[in-house]
């Protein structure tokens, strides 16, 4: 395709877009664009949902294969499936070097579930381009080449740099009219769920354990370091790491379906899952603090971990969950441990809550729901 179809094509992407009445009308009317200019067979725009750790399909577009519908009802894949959302768009260009798009192919070399999924749907090659709302990793564009079909080449890749860019545009306008809602139940620095959606989800979870016996865990994270980083590098480097580590708690939180990862506020985080052991959050915990202890200029995470899999007493609210984790957490921050302390397999620490329940309001442990 020439410069000038080029241009014309991306117009004609932008004009579909400012025409369409409905979002889901914009994202199809984006996909179909971006196909029609990249000369592809199929298109697919996808969302990272951080709170979830999953890339979430909005929309397929083209020639489907048996499986994909136009509108997905929930199709996503864990992030850390396709670790370049969370590693190269955050730690490469948010650093300058600006987002660009790849190719990738069925027979190519590199490692991840790409190379696989082209072969399995019968597609030879992909160009993967990141969409960016508001200097914020969005989602991405994806489109893809039958088998038997040119390969895409680095000016395809240029040039889905520019749809993406475009496509960004287009979503930021329709992205404005559900932005009072989701910011109600989202952290706007790092785009995990706040604080009113975890009271939320534990409140629904709970009712699931009594009900029926799921698992319920909570995972409550303070990261070390903050202070001294905006005390001599300034708040905006702080809130880098902010974001950094909560990139990194969208990715671990991936690996436990269903969970939800979230800022309580200030260095707080925290994970709430529903449905897996006690055993596997603590391992993914394990993993988070591994990753954590990883970040530049950070100097690593405290986690605490309580779970009704664990021997920690009957769970009749919320608080208590926040209490047990809470006073495991502070263990863990006390005693510099580089890995989680567990509530019910740290006996202490069960103390240590119900202890805090009867403590004076003047007593230095925060523990949050003191009742």
């Amino acid at each position: 395709m020439g410069l000038d179809a080029r241009l014309r094509a991306v117009v004609g992407l932008a004009q579909a877009m400012a025409a369409a009445v409905a979002p889901r009308d914009s994202v199809r009317a984006a996909a179909r664009g971006a196909r029609l200019a990249l000369d592809g067979s199929f298109a697919a725009i996808s969302a990272w949902e951080r709170e979830r750790g999953r890339l979430r399909v909005l929309v397929n577009e083209g020639e489907r294969r048996p499986g994909e519908a136009e509108f997905p009802e929930d199709e996503s894949y864990p992030v850390h499936d396709f670790p370049e959302i969370t590693e190269f768009l955050h730690e490469r260009w948010i650093g300058g070097g600006g987002p660009h798009a790849w190719v990738e192919s069925a027979g190519g070399a590199r490692p991840g579930r790409r190379g696989e999924t082209l072969r399995r749907r019968g597609r030879g090659t992909c160009v993967v381009a990141p969409v960016v709302l508001s200097g914020r990793a969005w989602g991405e564009l994806y489109v893809a080449r039958d088998d038997g079909l040119p390969d895409f080449d680095e000016d395809d890749a240029e040039f889905a740099t520019v749809l993406a860019a475009v496509i960004a545009a287009g979503l930021a306008q329709s992205d404005r009219l559900e932005e009072a809602h989701r910011l109600a139940f989202t952290d706007p620095l790092t785009g995990l769920a706040n604080r009113r959606a975890v009271d939320m989800r534990l409140d629904e979870a709970l009712e699931e354990h009594r009900r029926a016996g799921a698992v319920v865990s909570l995972v409550v994270c303070d990261l070390n370091g903050l202070k001294r980083v905006n005390d001599t590098l300034g708040h905006a480097t702080g809130d880098r790491l902010l974001e950094r580590f909560g990139s990194v708690l969208s990715l671990c939180g991936a690996m436990l379906p269903g969970a939800l990862a979230a800022r309580l506020g200030g260095d707080e985080f925290c994970l709430v899952s529903v449905g897996p052991s006690a055993d596997a959050v603590v391992r993914v915990t394990e993993e988070l603090c591994r990753r954590a202890g990883g970040l530049e200029l950070g100097e690593g995470v405290a986690c605490g971990v309580a779970s009704t899999g664990d021997p920690i007493g009957a769970v009749k609210s919320s608080r208590r969950l926040f209490r047990l984790a809470d006073a495991a957490q502070y263990k863990a921050k006390a005693a510099r441990s580089a890995g989680p302390v567990v509530a019910g397999r740290d006996t202490a620490v069960v103390q240590l809550a119900d202890a805090a329940r009867q403590e004076a309001p003047g007593e230095r442990r925060r523990f949050r729901g003191r009742a």
